[in-house]
């Protein structure tokens, strides 16, 4: 069943619990994601960013996303992440996207509050549910993190009426390696200045237990990961074509992708989710 952002993360908010924001880039990770919320019995959030959409046209993926979330036994977001237009998220909106996120980090305050009102205001009209940025998500061994000031996040949540907000305190964007350390502290400023649920990208780079604790005790209701789950199915296509190294067919070779992303997606989701969960 198709869902909004605000739908799926409100009951995360009020139960203690977050949703992982699953990072797609073809058929056989979104299929897999689905599987492991319905084996979990969780809400998914399918995630198509710039890479993704880079490969495949917004409305494909916009089909794509709304054919599993129909087919789907648990709530499935359809979400846009890391637009920096209004028309991108037009597009989004159009292809049946139930969720976009205007990422307007790079930008001054002032503009990136106009330019996410903007999309605010276009989305409330279908429906749809947003995610805006303060502060700058950085990129390992690329752009360096600004953390989120706290008074810009009441003043950017205010303004712009989005859903979601996501926040920069230690997170990094495509780490390897487990061993970001998120700044507890500045979340718990940021939380004592708005009420929205709160975003962490590069989940990836969070140890486990920091994971758990953001998803338990913390307004974090949404989680994304992608690095993670591309090193699965990086191991999982190599280890299928060294066992069939006479195999050609497209289908055959991917499909050995499927169950393994479906592991470590279950995996993720146990993760995230309350501690005496409701939902089991």
């Amino acid at each position: 069943m198709i869902a909004t952002l605000t739908e799926v993360l409100s009951g995360a908010l009020t139960e203690g619990y977050a949703v992982p924001g699953f990072v797609v880039l073809g058929w056989e990770d979104a299929v897999a994601y689905v599987r492991a919320g319905e084996a979990e019995n969780r809400p998914v959030i399918l995630q198509a960013g710039p890479g993704c959409r880079a490969h495949t046209p917004i409305p494909i993926l916009g089909v794509m996303f709304r054919h599993l979330a129909d087919v789907a036994e648990v709530p499935v977001v359809a979400h846009l992440d890391h637009a920096t237009t209004l028309d991108e998220c037009k597009k989004a909106i159009e292809a049946g996207f139930s969720s976009v996120m205007f990422d307007g980090s790079r930008l001054s305050l002032d503009e990136n509050i106009r330019r996410t009102e903007a999309v605010s205001r276009l989305a409330e009209e279908h429906g749809v549910s947003v995610e805006g940025e303060i502060g700058f998500v950085g990129y390992d061994a690329g752009e360096t993190s600004i953390g989120t000031d706290p008074e810009e996040a009441r003043i950017f949540a205010e303004r712009t009426r989005v859903d979601a907000l996501a926040v920069s305190v230690g997170n990094i964007h495509l780490q390897r390696e487990t061993d970001t350390a998120i700044n507890f502290n500045a979340l718990r400023a940021i939380e004592a200045a708005t009420d929205l649920p709160l975003v962490i990208h590069g989940g990836s780079g969070i140890p486990v237990d920091d994971c758990r604790r953001l998803a338990t005790e913390t307004s974090v209701c949404k989680l994304n990961i992608g690095t993670e789950l591309r090193q699965v199915f990086g191991a999982a296509l190599r280890s299928g074509l060294d066992r069939y190294p006479h195999r050609f067919d497209r289908i055959e070779i991917l499909n050995e992708v499927v169950d393994p992303m479906t592991d470590a997606a279950r995996d993720i989701l146990r993760r995230l989710a309350p501690r005496k969960s409701g939902l089991d």
